[in-house]
């Protein structure tokens, strides 16, 4: 039981349950595929800043080191979101 209860894992947990959201929105079709898309790529980009925080280290980074994580995934994030919205 001490296994889940490390960060380790617990992060684990989200993502995998975030794979499923995100699965789940892909084969539903209750939303506009526009929605779809938006929605997984922001599940996509929470995914992506848990594993630079967790497995990367980030989280005991410099705080400057984890502003330029932060605002690239955003900056990226945004432009995709961008780019296939427009």
């Amino acid at each position: 039981m001490e296994l889940l209860r490390k960060p380790v894992s617990i992060v684990w947990a989200a993502l995998m349950l975030a794979t499923c959201a995100s699965t789940w929105l892909l084969s539903n079709n209750s939303v506009t595929p526009e929605v779809a898309t938006a929605a997984i790529m922001l599940i996509a980009a929470v995914k992506v800043r848990l594993v630079i925080r967790q497995f990367m280290e980030v989280r005991r980074a410099p705080l400057a080191l984890q502003f330029v994580c932060d605002g690239w995934l955003l900056a990226v994030t945004a432009l995709i979101l961008t780019v296939y919205l427009v």
